[in-house]
């Protein structure tokens, strides 16, 4: 098939290479601007320009994909499909009427849980044990479309959103061609989503990091595996911020108030929460690397009954 790609995070990257092995056309792919990031302002182009020209495809970055020139240059190709994986805008009708066998999108969740820009990082946060990869027919609703197929993946119980999200971007390549081929065939039929069913999982905010440590151990060590490795966990002590990234529940017991250390060594930090306890594996303070607790306490020394804050 002639297929046009749209998507721009690393979590595109492995669908379109699918496409690519696939041995489908691929008139263009359409990705996000290249914005400047981080403290320097660098400008940085998405993963899947970079993936796009490294096997010589032609690439597009429209600031609107609405607009009349752009939409005018995508249909001249003539595509049968367009293929969305985390594009990151909503597309308009006048998009989505352009190939004959209409826009298939990849979304990181089973839906209707979790429709938005956040379903990998939301479902660990949740504390859920199962989430998956789901392709439908787009419509102009925020994931809303009928739904083509569906894979269940398992999530383990210390594994971060980082790590998830790596096995669902190669899940949801595999669903996409198979996808792909069940629509050449005519052998899947589309389901309406049950709207009664769905979630919403919003994109994160930098504040969603922050640690409250008046919730349970679980609801902690569940918040810390959501936000990495973004936004990222942070807590406060002694008025410096240090960034959280392993973290879990521990049977430690204390009668202690909510972010109190209760003891430390070399294999981490035990810290009371409103219900039970945790054990800080790895941190970062500003201005250092990454780092186990072990190497920070080298150059810091908690005591025990210091205080962590939010």
């Amino acid at each position: 098939m002639k297929i046009i790609f749209m998507g721009t995070p690393d979590f595109a990257v492995p669908s379109l290479e699918a496409l690519v092995e696939g041995g489908h056309e691929i008139p263009c792919v359409v990705t996000q601007p290249d914005r400047r990031r981080g403290r320097r302002l660098v400008l940085t182009t998405p993963p899947v320009k970079d993936a796009a020209l490294a096997r010589g495809l032609r690439v597009l970055q429209p600031e609107k994909a609405s607009s009349p020139e752009f939409l005018e240059e995508l249909a001249a190709t003539g595509p049968d499909l367009i293929a969305v994986v985390a594009y990151g805008r909503i597309l308009k009708k006048n998009l989505l009427d352009i190939p004959g066998h209409g826009c298939v999108n990849v979304h990181a969740s089973l839906l209707p849980e979790y429709r938005g820009a956040g379903p990998i990082n939301r479902a660990v946060i949740d504390g859920r044990t199962r989430t998956g990869v789901t392709t439908m027919l787009m419509d102009e609703g925020m994931d809303t479309g009928d739904i083509l197929l569906v894979h269940e993946v398992p999530i383990g119980p210390e594994q971060t959103a980082g790590e998830l999200s790596e096995v669902l971007a190669r899940e949801g390549a595999a669903l996409l061609v198979e996808t792909i081929e069940g629509l050449k065939r005519g052998d899947i039929t589309p389901v309406p989503q049950n709207d009664a069913d769905a979630s919403l999982a919003p994109m994160l905010k930098k504040t969603d990091g922050s640690i409250d440590w008046s919730h349970p151990a679980s609801r902690i060590q569940n918040l810390v595996r959501g936000v990495t490795p973004w936004p990222g966990a942070y807590t406060v002590l002694d008025g410096e911020t240090l960034k959280i990234f392993r973290l879990k529940e521990t049977e430690a017991k204390s009668d202690a108030a909510p972010g109190t250390v209760i003891s430390v060594g070399p294999d981490g930090i035990v810290v009371a929460a409103g219900r039970g306890a945790v054990l800080i594996e790895e941190l970062q303070c500003p201005g250092k690397r990454r780092m186990n607790v072990s190497e920070y306490l080298c150059g810091r020394d908690i005591p025990e009954g210091a205080v962590f804050g939010s």
